[in-house]
């Protein structure tokens, strides 16, 4: 009996996995069944950094009550902007002011979700300051 190979499975790539079943026939070709998971990438940004880690922990709990699983928080690169900005308007040059706005960002994977878990997403209260971008 003739057995079919099993592509393994990567555990970073996104690709699909692909699953043969084994021939029936010695002549027929073996059907493709390709299983497909669903990821939802969530990427919170925030200037104040204790608001973003309770926003992640909101979103961890209720993709967990949902029965997903997630992963994250993954800190990314702090965005800075600085400016500097003369004190006076037409002399002293040498005297400037700087400043800074950080922007926090974290991003978090959910796996394995289902209807239940994008609703929660949806109806989720957030505190105010946070930005949420959601790719599915």
């Amino acid at each position: 009996m003739p057995t079919a190979k099993i592509k393994p499975e990567l555990k970073d790539s996104p690709e699909p996995k692909v699953k043969t079943e084994p021939k029936a026939k010695p002549d027929s070709k073996a059907k493709l069944v390709v299983e497909v998971k669903q990821r939802i990438r969530i990427k919170i940004r925030a200037y104040d950094h204790k608001l973003i880690d309770s926003a992640c922990t909101t979103i961890i709990k209720t993709v967990e009550r949902s029965g997903a699983d997630a992963v994250g928080p993954i800190p990314l690169p702090t965005e800075i902007r600085r400016y500097t900005v003369n004190r006076a308007t037409f002399i002293d040059k040498t005297s400037r002011d700087q400043y800074e706005m950080r922007v926090h960002k974290r991003l978090v994977d959910i796996v394995n979700s289902n209807e239940r878990t994008i609703d929660a997403l949806m109806s989720l209260n957030l505190p105010a300051g946070v930005d949420l971008e959601i790719k599915m």
